[in-house]
């Protein structure tokens, strides 16, 4: 049987926005909650949790029940060392959605839609576009696992998914929160003015 996870990256130091994105509030719930609630709507139960920075803070102010917690005490070596350490404890899967804590809008039937186009299509990576701008969550299979726990500190997921460009899945969506990332208090300001 085919098997999908996800991964939620959330162990950077949100630095632009001042405070954790994780906790950050969009329609009553923390982003971390709002992810992982889709996430379950989607039918997605396999969940790992990436924290780092504030770790400790995070588990406290969200509710992570049904997720596994990883801890990277390595998060200032940058988003690879966090995809790395999800990647870990989600090695027998066949794919894995990726999602960004910053992009909170992004609601399950995307996801699902997303999930049902790779298996269909059998590409190595799915990439959400809205409108012509590419989006998350992401798809990647498990044949770019290895290139992507060979990553370098400093690298980003990226630079292997670039290596795949020609036999990428593009697929076109109407959820404009694919588009969303939030990284600054006026994107933060706008997302909350729309919900």
């Amino acid at each position: 049987m085919k098997t999908m996870a996800a991964l939620v990256l959330a162990a950077g130091e949100s630095s632009r926005m001042g405070r954790d994105k994780a906790l950050l509030e969009y329609r009553g719930k923390t982003f971390l909650e709002a992810i992982l609630s889709n996430l379950r709507e989607a039918g997605i139960n396999e969940i790992a949790v990436v924290l780092g920075h504030h770790a400790s803070d995070i588990e406290r102010g969200a509710n992570l029940t049904g997720a596994r917690v990883v801890i990277n005490a390595e998060y200032k070596r940058g988003q690879a060392s966090s995809f790395q350490a999800g990647l870990h404890v989600l090695a027998d899967v066949d794919g894995v959605l990726l999602c960004l804590v910053d992009h909170p809008a992004a609601g399950p039937d995307v996801m699902r839609t997303l999930v049902a186009r790779f298996f269909e299509t059998g590409a190595p990576v799915v990439i959400p576009v809205y409108h012509g701008r590419r989006g998350h969550p992401v798809i990647i299979g498990s044949a770019l696992f290895e290139a992507l726990m060979s990553l370098a500190s400093g690298d980003g997921a990226d630079t292997v998914v670039r290596k795949y460009r020609d036999v990428t899945e593009w697929l076109d969506v109407e959820d404009a929160g694919v588009a969303l990332d939030i990284d600054e208090p006026e994107d933060l300001r706008a997302l909350q003015a729309e919900s």
